[in-house]
């Protein structure tokens, strides 16, 4: 017997499964019936009894050479006609004064808005909208960065104008202006979004007056700063060829690609005077009970005291990876949320951070909103889980499932070949090892309870954390706060 459905085109002899099961539907009953339904419970079998080879993955591994002394990480990537260039540049705000402190802050986007020595910002832009050269500029306290995507055919003028910008900036006085403005109105508003507010207040609490705790004010922005000369001053000392490192993904050779850096790297100056060393924070390490007045109907928490973990290839470092997890950064799984937000339903959203920087100590705690009357029983559930991670050790069922999310995810690292080369010019620059991917994934695997149990031990001190409250201080009640331990009002900067 040969069966069909009409218009579907499916015949008896090697049909799929999904034709069978139709079938099954649609055939009368008796032995036809029976007939498909075998047919379909043999082809499940079939697909049960499929094995694939173990996935082996190989991470791209870019070259590491040099143009004119400056490193290069290059990456081969003939997939389509496209080439991408970073540029990065040791050094930010965080290495000079607090008075430069708006300027830093500018010269990624003037870099980008202010123009060159020869064009004038409009003509940038029309350069880059013509050859649809792709830009993006930014930076932090310590360094500066700077990226392009062009049509591979288009990477002379492409670089030739990319040099130009980041060697020859023009610092248009107009532009500056308006970054000014800007930012005197992102000043103005930064009240107006609670948990921001929260997160400046709180890392000024803890850092006071380092770089980590500094927030633009009014009197960064005042007309005529940030001024031109200190801008100048800032990019003679970031942006030059000894705090260079460069990263490329490219369709072409190296020897092709070699040749138009070398005339990039050219167009960087020397650098002459050396950069101040970044300071190291004192971190407030007094426990106690800080409150921002503010009538809201939820009020934004933030808690934390120093802790010693640094990013490195230590035991301790993967096992506060996998424990912070574990703790309340992994979302539904851990057990801050787990606890605070779906058995007890006092907050919507509840998580850990634990921080840990290259050269000084971070910051373990937690964060959570929720309404006013339940800020002290919202904490105090918080901090009774940190107590028992301390005590006891998590099961390894727990362990298991935050070691594979971690290493499930590492994939993603390496998605794009621009984002193989970006992560690797980060390790270059903060002395990791260049497979450092690889041996952080082989120490979160290494990670068990007790290594978890350790390191929250030895770091994790409940009974000391800093807490800030940004609420209604009215319906939270004072005396509830005391609870926790000494309130004081935390004054908020003017401007803030």
């Amino acid at each position: 017997m040969r069966a069909r459905v009409r218009g579907c085109g499916w015949r008896r002899a090697g049909r799929p499964l999904r034709a069978a099961l139709a079938l099954a539907v649609l055939a009368p009953a008796g032995p036809v019936r029976r007939a498909v339904a075998q047919e379909a419970r043999v082809g499940r079998d079939a697909v049960e009894r499929i094995t694939f080879p173990p996935l082996s993955f190989h991470a791209p591994t870019p070259e590491h050479r040099k143009v004119e002394g400056v490193d290069v990480l290059y990456l081969r990537d003939a997939a389509v006609p496209l080439t991408t260039v970073f540029a990065r540049f040791k050094g930010g705000y965080a290495r000079f004064p607090r008075e430069q402190y708006a300027a830093g802050m500018a010269l990624p986007s003037l870099l980008r808005y202010g123009g060159t020595r020869t064009l004038t910002p409009d003509s940038v832009d029309k350069v880059l909208e013509y050859y649809a050269i792709q830009t993006s500029f930014g930076g932090g306290g310590e360094a500066v960065s700077a990226s392009l995507n062009t049509l591979s055919e288009h990477l002379p003028r492409a670089l030739d104008l990319f040099g130009r910008m980041l060697g020859e900036p023009r610092f248009d006085t107009a532009q500056v202006q308006m970054w000014r403005l800007r930012e005197l109105e992102s000043v103005r508003r930064r009240s107006d979004d609670p948990q921001r507010l929260a997160f400046s207040e709180f890392n000024r609490l803890m850092f006071g007056d380092h770089p980590v705790g500094w927030e633009m004010t009014p009197a960064d922005v005042a007309p005529g700063h940030p001024g031109p000369e200190v801008l100048r001053t800032l990019h003679r000392r970031i942006v030059c060829r000894d705090h260079l490192i460069l990263g490329v993904t490219s369709d072409g050779a190296w020897h092709d690609v070699a040749a138009l850096l070398g005339d990039l790297v050219a167009r960087i100056q020397p650098c002459g005077d050396s950069l101040p060393a970044s300071p190291i924070p004192r971190i407030r390490a007094r426990p106690g009970v800080y409150v921002i007045p503010r009538t809201l109907k939820q009020s934004v928490v933030v808690m934390a005291h120093p802790a010693g973990v640094r990013l490195s290839q230590s035991r301790d470092y993967f096992a506060s990876r996998i424990g912070n997890l574990i703790l309340g950064s992994g979302g539904f799984s851990s057990r801050i949320l787990s606890r605070v937000r779906t058995e007890k339903g006092y907050a919507y959203s509840a998580s850990s951070l634990w921080t840990t920087p290259r050269r000084y100590d971070g910051l373990i705690g937690a964060i959570t909103r929720t309404r006013p009357e339940k800020v002290v029983p919202a904490v105090r559930s918080i901090l009774d889980i940190m107590r028992e991670m301390t005590r006891e050790p998590p099961s390894r069922e727990e362990v298991r499932h935050a070691i594979d999310e971690t290493v499930n995810s590492f994939v993603f690292n390496f998605d794009t070949p621009a984002r193989v080369v970006s992560r690797r010019m980060f390790y270059l620059a903060q002395d990791m090892p260049a497979d450092w991917l690889e041996r952080y994934v082989r120490g979160i695997e290494r990670v068990g309870p007790s290594d978890v149990l350790g390191v929250f031990h030895r770091n994790l001190r409940p009974a000391e954390m800093t807490i800030l409250v940004l609420g209604d201080t009215t319906r939270i009640g004072r005396e509830a706060l005391e609870t926790l331990g000494p309130v004081q009002v935390w004054p908020v900067e003017r401007g803030r």
